[in-house]
C-alpha cells in the first residue's frame, strides 16, 4: 500500500491518497484549496481512477471539498451512516465556524462498523469510533498495520475534541480503547504529523491522556 499526504495546512485536514489496484482518498479538506488539491492528485492518478472518497467524519475541515473532488474525479463518496445527513443536506453548523457553506452531495456508501472497502490488493476496514463526532470512523489496513484515525487520535498522544456538536467524552474514551486493542504500526491522523513504524507508543499515550482530560 502506498500513501501520500496532501494539504494539512492551517485548519485544513490532512488528505491521504491510498494507492492500490484501485485508489481511495481519505478526506477532502475544506474545499478552500481544492484547485491545488486537484492539481496535485492529477499528478498522481488519472482523473477516472479514483474509486472512493472516504470521509472520516462530518466536520467541514474534512468534508467541505467533497463536491469539488466528486465533480472532477467521480468517485463513490463514503461516510458513516451517522454522519451522512450533514453531507446530503448540506447542513451548515460545522461550516459556519469557517464562514463557509457545506455543499450538499449525495452519499454513495453509508458505512457501518466492520464494513470493508476493497481496493483489490488493499482491504480497508472501517472502525466506528464516535466521540469527536457522531459519525467518526477510523480506517484500518491490516497487512501494513496502518490506521487513518481522523480526529479521534493524533501523534504524541493527542486526542480529539468533544466540545463540538455531537461530541461525547465517554464515547471518545471507548473509541480510543477500541483502537488500542488492535496492532498499529503506522498512524495517519486527520491533522498534524503522521508516524510510520512506532505508532503503538503514540496510541498508548492517547489512551492515557483520554482518561486525564
Amino acid at each position: 500500500m502506498f500513501v501520500k499526504r496532501f494539504l494539512g495546512i492551517g485548519f485544513e485536514s490532512n488528505v491521504y491518497l491510498i494507492k492500490g489496484d484501485k485508489n481511495a482518498l481519505v478526506d477532502t479538506g475544506t474545499g478552500f484549496y481544492s484547485r491545488h488539491l486537484i492539481k496535485k492528485l492529477s499528478e498522481e492518478i488519472e482523473r477516472n481512477n479514483l474509486e472512493y472518497v472516504i470521509l472520516t467524519h462530518e466536520h467541514f475541515d474534512h468534508c467541505g471539498g467533497v463536491k469539488s473532488i466528486k465533480e472532477v474525479f467521480s468517485p463513490k463518496i463514503c461516510i458513516h451512516e451517522n454522519g451522512a445527513e450533514v453531507i446530503e443536506k448540506g447542513m451548515k453548523w460545522s461550516a459556519e465556524f469557517f464562514n463557509a457553506i457545506q455543499p450538499a452531495v449525495d452519499i454513495d456508501i453509508k458505512l457501518k462498523d466492520g464494513a470493508q472497502i476493497d481496493l483489490g490488493n488493499v482491504i480497508l476496514k472501517i472502525l466506528y469510533t464516535p466521540g469527536h463526532s457522531k459519525g467518526s470512523i477510523c480506517i484500518y489496513e491490516e497487512e501494513s498495520k496502518s490506521l487513518f484515525s481522523g480526529d479521534t487520535i493524533f501523534t504524541n498522544g493527542g486526542i480529539g475534541r468533544t466540545d463540538f456538536y455531537g461530541g461525547n467524552r465517554t464515547g471518545l474514551i471507548n473509541s480510543i480503547k477500541k483502537i488500542s486493542n488492535i496492532p498499529v504500526k503506522n498512524l495517519y491522523p486527520g491533522h498534524g504529523d503522521f508516524v510510520e513504524g512506532n505508532a503503538e507508543i503514540h496510541i498508548k499515550m492517547a489512551e492515557r491522556n483520554s482518561l486525564i482530560f
